[in-house]
């Protein structure tokens, strides 16, 4: 039998399969269909200081291997998440992430604070949103802005941080070395890219928002690259999505140097993808007849 546990950030999962934020909610839909200590971690979807209801709708669209999405973080906010959702997901045995987005950098310190005193085991921070601060930019999008907020939450967290790195920069390492420098214990890659899709007879977005956050198989090729890139310009652990659909996918991003990959859009489709992926991981080690599924990471050769 491989070995199917990994190492993320030095917390141990008991395999390399977690469900990516935005795209599992708090779990209890997908919790009728199997039991969620089967997966390596849930990535809850992600929580702001206060409730939010998020876009106005449309705000999904589907594309062509692939998704449109704008729903705008809507969630109960960090409290609710604490004193509501928190005690079903602890009755599982599986990592519990929470994904926090801010409008400034002390609300991702609030966050943190509570976050970690709850106990979740670590703590994913999007940088995709914008610095009301910074005129709106987007903290993911400037190196200094991206270790600003990294050092903050750093700072009042007692659990492993995670920054989740977008896309959408000229230089993803960049920005990963600017985190790797203000204390992140690991990254997750990549965030969705921005699109938009239009109705030619209406002229109009086809999401209320204009644009929208593209994933699904579409962006599996940029996520390869970018991990591949990110993994090897920093030494903190890389979580590997965008665009897992099969353990092939997975086993792609591992190659490129991620610990762990997350699934995400895939679920939409079917909610047993994350465990067939697992499954499938632990076949396609066996078959190259490695011991450890780890064992993949890293191991790319390239020309």
């Amino acid at each position: 039998m491989t070995d199917l546990t990994v190492t993320l950030a030095g917390m141990t999962l008991k395999n390399p399969v977690v469900v990516a934020s935005g795209t599992f909610g708090f779990g209890h839909e997908y919790g009728e269909f199997y039991d969620l200590s089967e997966l390596g971690g849930i990535c809850v979807k992600g929580l702001t200081p206060r409730r939010r209801e998020g876009n106005p709708a449309p705000r999904i669209a589907e594309t062509p291997m692939g998704i449109l999405n704008s729903v705008g973080l809507q969630n109960p906010g960090v409290d609710e998440f604490i004193r509501a959702e928190l005690p079903y997901l602890k009755q599982f045995d599986t990592r519990i992430i929470a994904n926090i987005s801010g409008d400034t950098p002390e609300e991702y310190g609030v966050m943190c604070e509570k976050l970690s005193a709850a106990g979740v085991d670590m703590i994913e921070v999007n940088i995709s949103c914008p610095n009301v601060k910074a005129g709106g930019l987007a903290y993911g999008t400037r190196p200094e802005l991206a270790a600003e907020v990294t050092g903050i939450a750093k700072a009042h967290s007692t659990v492993p941080v995670m920054v989740k790195l977008s896309p959408n920069v000229t230089d993803v390492t960049e920005i990963a070395r600017a985190v790797e420098g203000a204390g992140a214990d690991a990254v997750s890659l990549i965030n969705t890219l921005r699109g938009m899709r239009i109705d030619v007879n209406t002229r109009r977005p086809i999401l209320k928002q204009n644009t929208g956050g593209l994933s699904g198989p579409a962006v599996l090729p940029v996520a390869v690259r970018m991990v591949w890139e990110v993994s090897g310009a920093v030494q903190i652990p890389v979580l590997g999505m965008g665009g897992v659909a099969t353990a092939e996918d997975a086993a792609q991003l591992m190659l490129a140097g991620a610990s762990a990959v997350a699934v995400g859009t895939a679920c939409f489709a079917d909610p047993y993808a994350p465990l067939k992926v697992r499954d499938g991981l632990a076949a396609l080690a066996a078959r190259q007849g490695l011991e450890r599924v780890s064992q993949l990471t890293g191991a790319v050769r390239p020309w």
